[in-house]
């Protein structure tokens, strides 16, 4: 027992600083991210059900925009990259789960619904060279899941009468309360599939999910340097594509020279060759 004590010691005090190299790897939360935590606070008595249920209808409505691409292998790849990301996210569960799916469309977009319905163009899909720079994409999605940004585009007032609806409805099983619930979950997806497409969920919310994405990608094994290599490409891309994820994000320029700062003094990574092999057999 004398000889183990010493080195189970030595080893715990192993771990702890690989603990502390690695929670050290980039810096504290921004102002951003803590902006970001105090409106998920404000939206915390949103259930993990209603979220599901919003998210769902949320992404029935892109559906509609948007078939989904007809290659079984390509979703499922793109389903294991995301998975593997997600469960390192800070919100690595939600209720019944991540979903992600690529949407046949040559515009280069990415949509999160609330709830962890994830869903990625074919058109940013083809931007990506790796498998790693595909994770950074789906890692800045999921972070919009974890941040809740989706329930956050929602008018407070709105949601407040959808809750004191449902009380109501419960307790009057006739009459209009049922239409005025349905009319009012309505206007909340509205609110959400209307930002997601059209307005974006703003400058603080895209610029937080920049940041939790690097440790995601960090956590999962995957190369955050990753993020900046797949933003340089869209910034060239923004020059002469102003549709999608250009007119709903901020200047990718501005997202591009944030994420590289975050990247100072942190070590390159070797490429992954069983990772580039999976993404290059993929028809993408």
């Amino acid at each position: 027992m004398r000889k183990i004590l010493p080195l189970f010691l030595l080893f715990a005090a192993l771990l702890l600083a690989w603990g502390e190299a690695s929670s050290q790897a980039f810096p504290p939360a921004t102002r951003a991210e803590r902006r970001v935590a105090r409106m998920q606070q404000a939206t915390a008595n949103v259930s993990e059900p209603d979220e599901y249920r919003l998210g769902r209808a949320v992404a029935a409505r892109v559906l509609a925009a948007y078939p989904l691409v007809r290659d079984p292998q390509l979703q499922l790849y793109v389903n294991e990259v995301g998975q593997a990301v997600a469960r390192k996210s800070s919100r690595p569960r939600t209720f019944r789960g991540y979903h992600f799916a690529v949407l046949e469309s040559a515009e280069p977009n990415a949509f999160a619904a609330p709830g962890g319905t994830i869903l990625i163009t074919r058109g940013l899909l083809k931007l990506c060279a790796t498998e790693d720079e595909l994770a950074a994409a789906l890692a800045h999605e999921a972070a919009h899941v974890a941040h809740r940004d989706g329930i956050n585009t929602i008018a407070k007032s709105r949601w407040a009468e959808v809750r004191a609806e449902r009380r109501v409805a419960a307790a009057k099983e006739r009459g209009g309360r049922a239409a005025a619930m349905a009319s009012l979950f309505e206007g909340s997806i509205n609110d959400v599939f209307k930002t997601m497409a059209a307005n974006g969920y703003g400058r603080t919310a895209e610029w937080a999910a920049d940041q939790e994405a690097l440790r995601t990608l960090h956590r999962a094994g995957y190369n955050p340097g990753a993020l900046a290599t797949l933003l340089a490409k869209m910034v060239e891309q923004e020059k002469t594509e102003k549709r999608g994820i250009y007119r709903t994000h901020p200047p990718t320029a501005l997202r591009l020279a944030k994420v590289k700062m975050q990247l100072k003094g942190l070590p390159p990574q070797a490429p992954q060759k069983v990772r580039d092999q999976r993404f290059k057999e993929q028809k993408i």
